[in-house]
């Protein structure tokens, strides 16, 4: 995606890691835990063939947006799920979606970490998200001083709100940042 040498990034709220040095990190996840959850989902995924099931590696999703009707039923199983798996993983609920991910990885956590390695450290940090799944990271770069942006409706901790996607491009990509309002 983007052109260079590779960048830091994290993915599946911090569960994964590229630092500044360019080093690669996983969390380990135990896979007879995931293997377990996996066919779970397929049972339910099997009853609603609306639902689909994101398997990320070390995280999975559940997505009902082509059934919003089963929201109360979807967030019933999960909780299920992770009464069978035990206090080691969690629910995160997002924009109908649920992420079944090990307790402690959160975008928070991974900016947490960021901030704390070179060339972040010192630096003022700048996070920009448009889902419940977000809001850890808002928490983290609030707590930091930093800048935080919600792109989109909805309530937040974010201190700053952007409309739409097109808003997050023209503020990107021009010096003033006027178009950002508090929330």
């Amino acid at each position: 995606m983007f052109r260079g040498p590779p960048l830091p990034a994290a993915g599946q709220h911090g569960l994964e890691r590229r630092n500044g040095r360019g080093e690669l990190w996983k969390h380990h996840v135990a896979s007879e835990t995931l293997s377990l959850a996996r066919g779970r989902l397929a049972e339910l995924t099997a009853r609603h063939r609306e639902l689909l099931v994101e398997d990320k590696g070390l995280s999975l999703a559940l997505h009902y947006r082509a059934a919003p009707h089963l929201e109360r039923e979807m967030h019933d199983a999960m909780r299920a799920l992770v009464a069978e798996l035990g206090d080691g993983y969690a629910v995160q609920p997002g924009k109908l979606v649920l992420e079944l991910r090990p307790v402690g990885a959160n975008k928070g956590e991974a900016i947490a970490t960021f901030m704390g390695e070179p060339p972040f450290r010192g630096r003022v940090p700048v996070f920009i998200g448009d889902d419940a799944t977000d809001e850890h990271g808002f928490a983290a770069v609030n707590a930091m001083g930093g800048h935080s942006l919600k792109v989109g409706d909805g309530a937040t901790i974010a201190r700053w709100h952007l409309p739409d996607v097109h808003a997050v491009e023209r503020w990107l990509t021009s010096a003033d940042d006027t178009t950002a309002t508090t929330t």
